[in-house]
């Protein structure tokens, strides 16, 4: 089936749940994504509260497990080889992973403050343009927050940097 026939079968099957109140999908419609990804945060176009600021590139390899009940209710569990395991949610297009860091943020009396991290991504084609499911590409965003008031200072810490997964394997 070619990119505007899929396009076509989805813009029926909206029109079809839209009348009958529940999602209809064919095998070319599941969301679910299995398998091995490379993962790059990439830290060179990094924003520390706002402001554009270097950090490190961070690249990790996940084994990602997902299935779908609806086309709008998937769940699963990621595995990273910097790990830590955490759920995966499909939010309307979007995946999000969120889990702690331990440690992140410290503070100048020596002590340290957890931070949560929230991968957000969804599926797009080679040169980053929004694609259907299926795709072995996607992109997203790597926000770790800190508590506000954490440290002494009335504001969270929030680094967000701009993230790309590749499908290796699955």
């Amino acid at each position: 089936m070619g990119a505007s026939e899929r396009i076509a079968a989805a813009v029926v099957a909206a029109g079809i749940s839209a009348i009958c109140g529940t999602p209809v999908a064919d095998a070319s419609d599941d969301p679910a994504i299995n398998g091995t990804f490379t993962v790059q945060s990439n830290g060179q176009w990094a924003m520390t509260n706002d402001v554009y600021r270097d950090e490190a590139v961070v690249r990790s390899t996940w084994t990602v497990s997902t299935s779908c009940t609806t086309i709008l209710d998937c769940t699963g569990n990621v595995t990273s080889d910097q790990g830590w395991t955490a759920p995966i949610n499909l939010v309307g297009n979007e995946w999000h992973v969120l889990h702690t860091v331990k440690n992140w943020e410290p503070c100048s009396d020596g002590t340290f403050l957890d931070g949560s991290q929230l991968f957000r991504f969804y599926p797009v084609d080679d040169r980053g343009g929004l694609a259907l499911h299926g795709s072995s590409v996607y992109a997203g965003t790597d926000r770790t927050t800190a508590p506000s008031g954490g440290c002494g200072i009335n504001t969270p810490l929030v680094i967000t940097l701009p993230l790309r997964l590749n499908q290796t394997s699955g």
